[in-house]
């Protein structure tokens, strides 16, 4: 595993980020259940490295995946050295309440949740939930984000979302040091080229979440026909069944191929990819190192680039 620089904010991080999304058990879009010992036990084996960058949410599981990273720290006596643990401010539950308010005490749920005094980076999420201009204007979250930065509270802001063109008039702004986008630079869609570009010219560190898609580059097209958990066109799956095809005549795992189309291109930061249970560390250090020849990047890559003008709606 390699490490990198965190764009401009001086801080260090695994180029493989820890999710965990499952972590606080989302049956409803995984499919199956975490428990609190195999989530604490998760997070334990992540302090044993190799991956040194964690990332949660206020709202996963309700907040049981930041309670759960919370007590493996509690348990490991802190964070260890090296390590950076990310969260991101959410409305309330079943609500788009974004209100600088709502900021402030979905920072001091994170707080108290993960049992930390301060948190090094923090992500608006999906600001997709408002109007940009609500986002941005006096009251909004992003008024609120700042002053909890200058007050101590938060090291970094970075945002995290899907809508590509709203990322980039959050980044303009220049108060974030870093951006998360999900689901749009896969094997199946590049619609967050712009992004990427927009994040390197502003030295903002680009975070790139579910290289996997949803599980369709884990276990190929035919047994998940979705993409990022919705349906897909035809055209798609097979233009997924042909990379898969050519990564079996390679002996090659589509997964590997997946994290790497990633983890190969400088303008990324680090690659998100979810872990649910200990054994996952040990697959992603496999598949992160998996020998994959230039044969055959040569045939995979133009037949990816093809999804360069995006699936998602």
């Amino acid at each position: 595993m390699t490490t990198k620089q965190l764009g401009r904010t001086g801080l260090t991080v695994s180029d493989v980020c820890v999710g965990t999304s499952a972590l606080g058990s989302f049956p409803a879009q995984y499919g199956y259940e975490v428990d609190t010992e195999t989530a604490v036990a998760t997070i334990r084996r992540v302090f044993e490295g190799p991956f040194t960058f964690i990332d949660t949410s206020n709202e996963y599981g309700g907040g049981d995946s930041e309670k759960r990273i919370g007590q493996a720290i509690r348990e490991n006596g802190g964070v260890p050295d090296g390590f950076l643990v990310a969260t991101k401010v959410d409305p309330v539950p079943g609500t788009t309440d974004f209100s600088g308010d709502r900021v402030r005490r979905s920072v001091e749920e994170s707080l108290e949740r993960l049992g930390l005094d301060t948190l090094p980076l923090v992500y608006l999420h999906d600001p997709e939930k408002i109007s940009f201009e609500e986002g941005v204007g006096p009251g909004g979250p992003l008024e609120a984000l700042i002053a909890l930065r200058d007050e101590g509270v938060i090291g970094h802001l970075g945002v995290a979302g899907g809508p590509i063109d709203l990322e980039l008039q959050y980044l303009a702004t220049e108060a974030f040091d870093a951006v998360i986008s999900h689901n749009r630079f896969t094997l199946v869609d590049q619609s967050a080229e712009p992004l990427l570009d927009d994040a390197q010219e502003r030295g903002v560190a680009f975070v790139n979440a579910a290289p996997f898609g949803g599980g369709m580059l884990v276990k190929g097209p035919d047994a998940v026909p979705t993409y990022c958990y919705a349906p897909v066109a035809d055209e798609v799956l097979e233009r997924v069944r042909r990379m898969e095809a050519l990564c079996a005549e390679f002996d090659v795992p589509l997964a590997a191929a997946a994290l790497q189309f990633s983890l190969r291109d400088p303008r990324v930061t680090s690659t998100i990819v979810g872990m649910s249970e200990p054994k996952r560390v040990g697959q992603t250090v496999e598949l992160a190192e998996f020998d994959i020849p230039e044969q055959l990047w040569a045939a995979l890559l133009p037949i990816a680039r093809l999804g360069r003008a995006g699936v998602l709606a």
